[in-house]
């Protein structure tokens, strides 16, 4: 590990290299030049003004992109034919290990309108919430979700965007929204919305940079990119799904009037 004046000598040599002045003390954003106004503005119209149709054809671009992967892409109307697929996906699956049936989800504004433990009550089926009082000091709180996103069998998320042209999830590590809920259990649900599709990595950066929090929080201390379910072909180059994570992976996209206010007709 580097001393303090190791550290001190490096970035000296770093601000040298970047011509910046010894006494300068700028935080990392402002290391690096900013693109021009105009671009930025103009990426966050386009995704501002996309029309229904346009939207439409993201989503299509998000299914094509997502079958070589196995990512499996279901539109659905509203939040109540999501929560009646996912329970026929309860219903169609078996735990890889144990007998009952167990699902971890987030305590997520678009998840609790979905209602799970009603959808799933008829199956006998126990839905644990990733909520406790404090994430930062219930030790006893993060134990107990802890085993229970262990034992569960199938993890619900939404996510912050999805990436059209490469079937990628972007989640942004918040409180209450562990990451656990998308990497420990055999099957991963994530559930958006149609505005929540955006078309590339430019669109996404753009995003981030421009979201109000991020000159509150900075960088935060996680960013997940989900593309497919998990895989490996480490193996004699045969590929194995489910080997570091969920072995498959749905999609639900929400297309009805709700999910989509920002769009123009």
């Amino acid at each position: 590990m580097m001393t303090t004046d190791n550290e001190n000598n490096f970035i000296s040599r770093v601000k040298r290299a970047l011509k910046v002045p010894a006494k300068d003390n700028r935080q990392y954003r402002h290391l690096f030049p900013n693109p021009p106004k105009e671009a930025v503005q103009s990426v966050l119209k386009r995704i501002e003004n996309r029309s229904v149709e346009q939207r439409q054809e993201l989503l299509h671009q998000l299914i094509e992109a997502g079958k070589p992967i196995n990512l499996n892409v279901i539109a659905k109307k509203d939040v109540y034919a999501v929560a009646a697929a996912i329970a026929g996906l309860v219903q169609e699956n078996e735990p890889e290990w144990g007998h009952a049936k167990q699902v971890a989800v987030w305590k997520h504004p678009l998840i609790d309108r979905l209602k799970l433990a009603d959808a799933l009550a008829p199956q006998d089926v126990a839905v644990h919430e990733t909520d406790f009082a404090d994430p930062e000091t219930e030790t006893d709180g993060r134990n107990r979700i802890r085993k229970q996103i262990i034992d569960a069998f199938i993890g619900v998320t939404s996510a912050d965007y999805c990436v059209a042209d490469s079937a990628t999830l972007v989640m942004k590590t918040q409180p209450r929204l562990a990451r656990t809920v998308s990497l420990v259990p055999t099957i991963h649900i994530a559930v958006i919305k149609i505005d929540q599709i955006i078309a590339d990595l430019k669109e996404l950066y753009t995003l981030l940079k421009h979201d109000p929090d991020y000159d509150r929080q900075g960088i935060t201390n996680c960013l997940t990119f989900i593309s497919g379910p998990s895989k490996t072909a480490d193996i004699e180059a045969v590929m194995v799904h489910g080997a570091h994570g969920p072995r498959e992976l749905h999609l639900f996209v929400i297309i009805g009037g709700e999910s989509s206010g920002r769009a123009k007709k």
